[in-house]
């Protein structure tokens, strides 16, 4: 039996309000707190730091995901580490040496991750698969929220889930942009168990209303 965990990114989110947001979504069902992280550099926009995950940590019992879409990522890692990180995840584009990147972010006691994006290749799975407790597939381009899910995305999904099957290791496979009540079926099919969801939840009012929504849906995979 799959676990699926549902992961709001409060990129989404009212940020007048963050401490009260990431409260009222756990309380709706939330899985995990989606934390996504953006520097003008490797992605064109910017987002949020450190201080912020340090001030939302006291608010939320669950994991704090945080997805770094920077570049250089070292320097940053044990910022987010002591800021109250569960899971960090990065773009190997964004790392000289992905092997030791992800070795830091175990060092710092948290689990690590690798991103792709929708055009990235996944040979680098091949050699850095006994330091990965996530993968994170991309199906937008990263830097802003709101955008369509891309379709070919479903394959690359399926590759992935055949890779971590294959390894016998214990790896959530996420999916992160336009991730949707309509759509989250077909993408928890094609083999992801942990899903990105901004403005599908955030953009709408009653936030437990959409996550028992996907859990519906879910539960028809």
């Amino acid at each position: 039996m799959t676990t699926y965990r549902i992961a709001p990114s409060i990129l989404s989110a009212d940020f007048a309000r963050l401490g009260e947001e990431v409260r009222n979504v756990v309380a709706a069902g939330a899985d995990m707190i989606h934390f996504d992280v953006m520097d003008n550099h490797y992605v064109p926009n910017l987002t949020i730091g450190p201080l912020v995950c340090e001030a939302i940590r006291p608010h939320v019992q669950v994991p704090i995901d945080v997805h770094l879409m920077v570049k250089p990522v070292d320097r940053i890692i044990p910022d987010f580490a002591k800021a109250g990180a569960n899971i960090i995840s990065f773009h190997p584009e964004g790392s000289e040496h992905i092997d030791r990147s992800l070795q830091l972010i175990r060092d710092h006691g948290c689990k690590a991750g690798l991103v792709f994006n929708p055009a990235t290749p996944l040979h680098v799975l091949e050699h850095v698969m006994d330091k990965l407790d996530l993968i994170l597939l991309m199906s937008v381009n990263p830097g802003f929220g709101g955008q369509s899910f891309i379709p070919h995305t479903l394959k690359k999904i399926a590759a992935v889930r055949k890779l971590i099957d294959e390894s016998g290791r214990d790896i959530m496979l996420q999916v992160d942009g336009g991730v949707k009540i309509d759509n989250i079926r077909e993408i928890a099919a094609a083999g992801a168990d942990t899903f990105v969801a901004g403005s599908a939840i955030f953009g709408k009012p009653d936030y437990k209303a959409v996550i028992d929504a996907m859990r519906t849906e879910l539960g028809k995979v």
